[in-house]
């Protein structure tokens, strides 16, 4: 019976270790990027948002239409602030240094293009 009660709290003490480690690693690829962007209106902010959120590594999506600004949370391990800010010109938009792609820019609505309201 006792042998029994030291393997329990044996394994309840190893699960809650690898637990632990498990929850400290997740918490260390979680970063924070804000983007410096050219979008124009709400439509943007949608636009934006839906693509963004499907880039690998990508966990949310704020988008700030008075500050022109795209903030992303996203796991280190799968994506970088370079490839988000690619992904972000891929839709049509500056992204800080990074300038709009050009074909994806033409295919914005008039008001989502610069200088568009």
């Amino acid at each position: 019976m006792k042998n029994r009660l030291v393997i329990s709290m044996i394994i309840i003490e190893l699960f809650m270790m690898i637990s632990g480690d498990l929850y400290a690693q997740k918490e260390e690829k979680n970063e924070k990027i804000i983007v410096k962007t050219s979008l124009q209106c709400d439509m943007c902010k949608e636009r934006i948002i839906n693509d963004l959120s499907f880039e690998k590594g990508v966990k949310d999506v704020l988008v700030n239409v008075e500050e022109k600004t795209v903030t992303v949370h996203y796991n280190s391990d799968k994506t970088t602030p370079e490839k988000i800010r690619v992904a972000i010109s891929k839709i049509g938009y500056d992204a800080d240094d990074v300038p709009a792609d050009p074909t994806a820019y033409a295919k914005l609505p008039k008001c989502c293009q610069k200088g568009g309201h």
